[in-house]
Formats: C-alpha cells, sequence, structure tokens
C-alpha cells in the first residue's frame, strides 16, 4: 500500500512538476512576439537548468543505487530540455548588455556542475558518498531556485503589478513544491524534500501578492491607426488604471474635408 500511495505522489509529482517548467512559456511566447526580454529576468531559468542537471544526475544509478529516485531523471530530463530552450530564447532576443549577463552567469553554471559530476564519478567510489556531494550541491542550488522569485516579489511590491510574476508559474510552484515535499518524507531523502520546506512558504507568498495585486496590473490597450469621421463629439471614455481614475476626455474632430456650401 506505501509504495503504491508513494509511486503516485511521484507521478502527480512528476506532472506538477512538468507543469511548473512549462509554465513560463506563455512568457517567452511574449518575448518572441515583442522581439525583447523586457523586464523579465534570466537568473531564474538559469538556476532551474542548473538544478534540473544536478538532480537528473542524482537521480542516475551512477549517484544513486540503482534506479531508486527514477522518477528524478524523467521529470528533470524533461527540466533540462525546457529550461535550456528559455536560456537560448532570452539570450537570442536579450540586449547587448543582457546576452554578456547570460554568458556570466550561464558559462560558471554549467561548469561547476561539470565539476561536481566528475569528482562524484572519478573521486567517491560508493554511492552513499557520491549522494551526499550531489544532494548537498542540489539542495543549496534548489533553494536557491526556489528564492529566485523574491527578485519578482520585489517588483511586485514596488510596481503594485503582477504583470512580470506570471501566477501560473506560482501555481505550479505551490503544487510542485508540496507534492516533492511529501515524496522526500515519504522516502526518508532530505534531498528531495528540503528545497519544498523553503519553496512552498514562498509559493505561499506569491500567490497572496497575485491575490493582493492582480486588479493592479498593467493593462495595454492598442491604438487604432485610423478615426473615423462623425461630424461632431465622440463618447466621452473613463479609463481606469491601478485603481485611480482619469479624467474623462472628450476628443472633437473637425472635419476638414467638409465642403464650403458652395455648389460649382
Amino acid at each position: 500500500m506505501s509504495e503504491t500511495l508513494r509511486l503516485i505522489v511521484a507521478v502527480v509529482g512528476n506532472a506538477a512538476s512538468v507543469a511548473l517548467y512549462a509554465a513560463p512559456t506563455v512568457t517567452f511566447k511574449r518575448v518572441i512576439r515583442k522581439k525583447s526580454t523586457e523586464d523579465f529576468s534570466c537568473i531564474p531559468y538559469i538556476i532551474g537548468l542548473f538544478n534540473c542537471l544536478l538532480f537528473t544526475w542524482y537521480g542516475l544509478p551512477i549517484v544513486s543505487y540503482k534506479w531508486e529516485n527514477f522518477p528524478l531523471v524523467t521529470v528533470n530530463g524533461v527540466g533540462i530540455v525546457l529550461e535550456l530552450s528559455y536560456v537560448l530564447i532570452y539570450f537570442w532576443f536579450a540586449s547587448s548588455k543582457g546576452k554578456v549577463k547570460v554568458a556570466m552567469v550561464t558559462i560558471p553554471v554549467l561548469l561547476l556542475f561539470c565539476i561536481a559530476a566528475a569528482v562524484s564519478a572519478f573521486a567517491f567510489h560508493d554511492t552513499h558518498q557520491r549522494k551526499l556531494l550531489i544532494g548537498s550541491i542540489g539542495l543549496g542550488v534548489s533553494v536557491a531556485m526556489y528564492a529566485s522569485p523574491l527578485v519578482a516579489m520585489k517588483q511586485v511590491i514596488k510596481t503594485k503589478s503582477v504583470e512580470f510574476m506570471p501566477l501560473p508559474l506560482s501555481l505550479c510552484s505551490f503544487l510542485a513544491g508540496s507534492l516533492w515535499m511529501t515524496y522526500g518524507l515519504m522516502i526518508r531523502d532530505i534531498f528531495v524534500a528540503g528545497p519544498s520546506v523553503v519553496g512552498v512558504p514562498l509559493a505561499i507568498l506569491q500567490l497572496v501578492l497575485h491575490c493582493k495585486y492582480r486588479k493592479r496590473s498593467v493593462v495595454e490597450v492598442p491604438k487604432k491607426e485610423g478615426v473615423e469621421e462623425n461630424n461632431g463629439s465622440f463618447e466621452k471614455v473613463d479609463l481606469e488604471k491601478g485603481g485611480l481614475e482619469v479624467n474623462e476626455v472628450e476628443i472633437n474632430v473637425t472635419n476638414h474635408n467638409k465642403s464650403n456650401g458652395n455648389a460649382l
């Protein structure tokens, strides 16, 4: 019974985590459409890539005992593909300064992973020591990954807008964190359960901010290319942004093509 329950939690946790990794696709569709990274930060995606690399390695038989942590390999393998895609898209549409920033963070992260993987594979000769090394690094990176939205939360509080902190990302973070904490406790693995101890409260805080500021998000109003003639006054328009009313604006348009009333 316990084995079946653990399997169910692992499968649902995998689904929630894949949804978490896929949530930024909405953000990157916007980046591609606007051909600009705007105020979005690449740091969460680079940390996410590092986290997926570490826990994929942690779940492989080289580090773990046989396939005891196979669920980690499947979900983080998908995560590697998605997070790497996000980093590459961000790099492509970033400014020159932004590209330098991405490179300065991503290259050291990849080097650090390669060093950790090499040391665990060749310097240690039993799974316990290998799990201790990779798990400890992965624990620290996972906490950083869950804490990385603090940058976005700071911006939300400052601008009173959740535009740059997508709700699907916050919701999936809460669900995935809760499920993996449960799974880690069931298999008694601190390196699996530990990150969620920090991640779940932070995800709850993000959801609270969404509830507080969701009505104050910036709404883009498309501009009309032309204005139809109306030989008079247009309707008055009330605009509300951030809860503050803007004075009514009445637009009077003069018909420059109006006849002078003289017949030829």
